[in-house]
């Protein structure tokens, strides 16, 4: 979808969500920056993937939610790469599910810092170098949590509904320095958090099990999420900002 020249980092990107949409920007021309907490094998194995299609890429790891990590990245990323043009905020954890009468102040605090906190540290961070390029994207990964804001998952909710408040506000401040901002919200998707839940919720053990009833014959997979995100940054879309983007296959 015409990435060349411009560089991505996407955060959480060592696997599910944030592997595939690194390895999709990079299928289209882009360099990518992939950013990871803990699990740097995994993190090698989106770089060694992201080579193999001939384009640039380093790991990097940082909490999204320590600003000091944060700033050493960024640096890192601009001293490797020269530019930012694609942020892809990523980066997530889930709750535990609890009622608000009995959730831990700190966990509320901890699932905030990362979902929303993070995204604001690292939009800042490098909003002054996309405001010299020709074009730069800022895409927000929520959730169809925020639409139903469903009881026994406070943490979650408020960490992405604050998430989606930045872009919206984002989206405002930056159109004038051509920087698109938009959000990509996905249903249930495969991948480790997806599992997770629905064994915490449903008692399923195998998520494929749920493919019968799920639109299209099969639950979302990451990949899927990722096609929407090139599709967002890419040239073939120039007029779109402040926007999200539902995916989900139309199931509610």
């Amino acid at each position: 979808m015409g990435l060349d020249g411009r560089v991505a980092l996407v955060t959480g990107a060592s696997r599910g969500i944030g592997a595939a949409i690194a390895r999709g920007l990079a299928a289209d021309g882009a360099g990518v920056a992939v950013n990871y907490r803990r699990d740097e094998a995994s993190a090698r194995e989106t770089v060694r993937a992201i080579e193999a299609l001939g384009r640039k890429a380093h790991a990097y790891q940082a909490s999204v939610d320590d600003a000091t990590a944060d700033q050493a990245m960024v640096e890192a990323v601009l001293h490797d790469f020269g530019h930012v043009d694609i942020l892809v905020n990523n980066a997530g954890i889930a709750s535990r599910g609890q009622r608000v009468l009995d959730t831990d102040p700190a966990e509320v605090e901890r699932v905030w810092r990362i979902h929303a906190l993070g995204a604001f540290l690292l939009s800042q961070l490098v909003l002054p170098s996309m405001r010299t390029r020709p074009r730069g994207d800022i895409v927000m990964i929520s959730s169809v949590a925020t639409t139903f804001m469903a009881g026994f998952s406070l943490p979650y909710n408020m960490g992405k509904a604050s998430l989606e408040a930045l872009a919206r506000t984002l989206a405002k401040e930056e159109r004038g320095h051509h920087v698109h901002v938009n959000v990509v919200a996905p249903g249930l998707v495969v991948s480790e958090m997806g599992r997770r839940l629905v064994r915490a919720t449903q008692g399923v053990e195998d998520i494929h099990q749920l493919d019968e009833t799920a639109a299209f014959g099969h639950v979302c997979t990451p990949d899927e999420v990722a096609d929407v995100v090139r599709f967002v940054v890419s040239d073939g879309v120039r007029y779109l900002t402040d926007q999200r983007l539902t995916v989900d296959g139309g199931s509610f």
